[in-house]
């Protein structure tokens, strides 16, 4: 006689849930910088310019856009691809200097399963490597998260760009694999790198952030004096 037996679990449960909102069109206030709903008329020049500094062109090595010859051309990309519905984009102002020094976007939202990315980063030289930099994708992870409650932050790049690899593994990001083929840009195949972290990584993740962005953290000259990674694990 056969025995009865009960079929496992599709997955585990989700307690309560129900789809999220769409993230709001609305700026994020940080210590070092502010992210404002991008607006052609408000930010386009600005970004041209600070993405045209020495060190700028590489900002699209990886991207399907750009570079762009002169400021009319990213000007058309700006009121068409970035004033458009389809990513929200939001330009990164530094407020010590209140200059606009780059731009990312929320995108490929989900809302019924709470999944959502951070995409089209692109930051001009003045922003590279600086505490502003990391303060701004805090900001963002914390709108998807804390704010919105979405279940799943998501992180893409080509392969072969080992900058946005390493910049997503020391946000916090894990990394999940590889899609083979999964683009054709500019004639290219690109094979994409996926990264997330979940709602349940979040606190640990938000803690480093905040501990790292501390102003405890940095010497008179700047310096950090304890990695994110290493504030992350403490």
């Amino acid at each position: 006689m056969e025995l009865n037996r009960q079929r496992p679990a599709a997955g585990e449960p989700v307690p309560n849930w129900r789809p999220r909102p769409l993230p709001p069109r609305t700026t994020m206030e940080g210590v070092f910088v502010r992210l404002e709903p991008f607006d052609a008329d408000a930010h386009a020049r600005a970004l041209f310019d600070a993405y045209s500094e020495t060190g700028g062109p590489d900002v699209w090595e990886y991207t399907p856009t750009g570079p762009f010859p002169d400021y009319p051309a990213f000007d058309d990309y700006a009121r068409s691809a970035m004033a458009g519905s389809e990513r929200l984009f939001f330009a990164i102002a530094d407020k010590g200097s209140n200059r606009v020094l780059g731009s990312a976007a929320l995108m490929n939202a989900v809302p019924e399963h709470g999944v959502i990315e951070i995409g089209s980063i692109a930051y001009a030289p003045a922003l590279r490597r600086t505490v502003a930099a990391t303060e701004a994708m805090a900001l963002f992870a914390t709108r998807v998260f804390d704010e919105l409650g979405y279940r799943r932050y998501e992180w893409k790049c080509n392969v072969r760009n080992e900058a946005s690899k390493a910049a997503a593994l020391r946000l916090g990001f894990s990394f999940e694999g590889v899609f083979r083929n999964h683009m054709v840009v500019r004639g290219l195949n690109r094979d994409t790198a996926w990264f997330s972290i979940t709602a349940a990584e979040w606190p640990k993740v938000k803690r480093g952030l905040l501990r790292w962005l501390s102003l405890d953290n940095f010497d008179a000259a700047g310096r950090q004096k304890r990695s994110l990674a290493a504030l992350r694990d403490a």
